[in-house]
């Protein structure tokens, strides 16, 4: 089961209509030619790359919807969808390792968002700076 597709999070009544489930939750209000640019994988999600902005360390990856990324270009704290828990989530609401959004790119083809940070504290579960230091396969 994946995000709720482009619309929040909320628990809204659920119906069918002509063989589909459909829902009263209203879209995202992610700007609509940025919606339109998105190329989504089949779940509805597009991997997001946080990055440190001052020193670019990439720090992790998360996963974005359309609600996530409206919601991370308008509060500047970067929100994901979470797949094991099926919700959205604010980095660092329950670690305070929050980050504060510099800046929001998409990528050449549209399938992949950056986001420029500024981290504070640990950006991986684990509680490293980075999700990217402890199982390097190559180092020249």
């Amino acid at each position: 089961m994946g995000p709720p597709s482009g619309r929040t999070a909320r628990r809204t009544r659920v119906a069918r209509h002509n063989g589909r489930m459909t829902s009263s939750v209203p879209a995202s209000s992610l700007d609509p030619a940025v919606a339109a640019r998105l190329k989504r994988g089949t779940d509805g999600l597009v991997p997001a790359i946080a990055q440190q902005y001052d020193t670019g360390e990439v720090l992790m990856l998360g996963w974005m919807d359309d609600e996530a990324l409206h919601r991370t270009l308008t509060t500047g704290r970067c929100t994901y969808w979470s797949r094991s828990r099926q919700e959205y989530w604010v980095k660092g609401d329950t670690s305070g390792h929050v980050q504060h959004v510099k800046s929001v790119a998409l990528d050449c083809d549209a399938d992949t968002i950056l986001v420029k940070v500024d981290q504070v504290g640990a950006a991986c579960h684990t509680g490293a700076r980075t999700c990217f230091d402890t199982d390097v396969l190559l180092d020249k």
